[in-house]
C-alpha cells in the first residue's frame, strides 16, 4: 500500500531525537512521501536541512498566518523569533528549486481576528508568489474558510490543498467545485466532520495528512506519519472501495499535485 502524508511538522521539538525511528515506522507502514511544512524562517531552514538528510521527507516552506502578524503566542505556540513576513516570502522565493510546495500558509481568525486584514495582505502576496513560481499551496484556514476560498477564487488559484478544512458542508462543496484538493487528517478516526468531507469531495480530490505531532487518532499517543493509514481506512469505508484502491488513488492525487 502506498501512503502519503501531505502535512506534518516532523521538525517539532516533540520529535527531537526520534526522527529516524518515526521515519522507519512510516516506511514500514507504507508511507512513500512526507511533506514537512515550515511556519517561519527558522522552521523553513530546519525543513530544508531535514529533507537533505532524509529522502522520504519533502520540503514545503511556509509562513503561518499567526507568525506573519506576530500573534503566534495567542495560540500558545512557542516561537523564538519575531517574523518579518517579507523576509520569509523572499526566502521561499529563493528556495523555489528546492521545495515541493508552499505551506503552511493561510488565514487564522480564531486567534488572529483583530489582525485579519494584515493576514489577508500577507496571504495575497503568498498566493501571487505561488503562481509566479508554480508551486502548490498548502492552506490553513481556521475560522476563516470563506475568506480563504474567496481570495483563492479571485486570484484564479489552481494548485491548492486545503489542510484540515473544517468548514460547513456548503463551503466544502464549493471548495470541491473550485477544483481544490482537501486533505483528510488521521484524526478522522475520531472526528465526524471529516467523514462529511470525504463524502462530499470526489475521490480524485482527496489527499491524506496527519498534522503531526498534533491531532493524533489515538489517545495518549503523539501523532506521526504512519498513522495516516487511518485516513485511508475511512476513505475506503465511506467511498465503498478497497483500501488498496483508495491508497493508490490518493497517491496518484499526490503525484498530480506535487510532482
Amino acid at each position: 500500500m502506498k501512503l502519503v502524508d501531505v502535512h506534518c511538522h516532523i521538525n517539532h521539538e516533540l520529535f527531537k531525537g526520534k526522527i529516524s525511528e518515526v521515519i522507519e515506522r512510516s516506511q514500514k507502514a507504507g508511507v512513500k512521501a512526507i511533506i514537512v511544512n515550515g511556519v517561519n524562517l527558522s522552521t523553513n531552514k530546519e525543513v530544508l536541512e531535514l529533507a537533505n538528510k532524509h529522502s522520504l521527507l519533502k520540503p514545503a516552506l511556509g509562513l503561518y498566518p499567526l507568525d506573519a502578524v506576530g500573534l503566534a503566542h495567542e495560540a500558545g505556540l512557542k516561537r523564538e523569533e519575531k517574523t518579518n513576513a517579507d523576509e520569509v516570502i523572499s526566502f521561499i522565493k529563493k528556495s523555489k528549486d528546492k521545495i515541493i510546495a508552499i505551506g503552511e500558509v493561510g488565514l487564522d481568525y480564531k486567534f488572529g481576528f483583530e489582525k485579519k486584514e494584515e493576514q489577508k495582505q500577507v496571504f495575497q502576496k503568498i498566493i501571487e508568489l505561488s503562481k509566479k513560481i508554480n508551486k502548490p499551496l498548502i492552506v490553513h484556514s481556521r475560522n476563516a474558510e470563506s475568506d480563504v476560498l474567496d481570495m483563492l477564487e479571485k486570484n484564479n488559484a489552481k494548485k491548492i490543498v486545503l489542510h484540515c478544512f473544517s468548514a460547513r458542508k456548503q463551503i466544502v462543496k464549493h471548495a470541491a467545485e473550485l477544483g481544490f484538493s482537501l486533505s483528510i487528517p488521521a484524526v478522522v478516526k475520531k472526528l465526524k466532520h471529516f467523514e462529511m468531507v470525504i463524502e462530499e469531495v470526489p475521490l480524485e480530490q482527496l489527499l491524506t495528512e496527519t498534522d503531526a505531532p498534533w491531532l493524533s487518532p489515538y489517545i495518549g499517543k503523539i501523532n506521526e506519519p504512519a498513522f495516516v493509514v487511518e485516513s485511508i481506512n475511512k476513505i475506503s469505508l465511506l467511498k465503498k472501495i478497497d483500501p488498496e484502491e483508495a491508497a493508490n488513488q490518493v497517491f496518484l492525487n499526490y503525484q498530480r499535485m506535487f510532482e
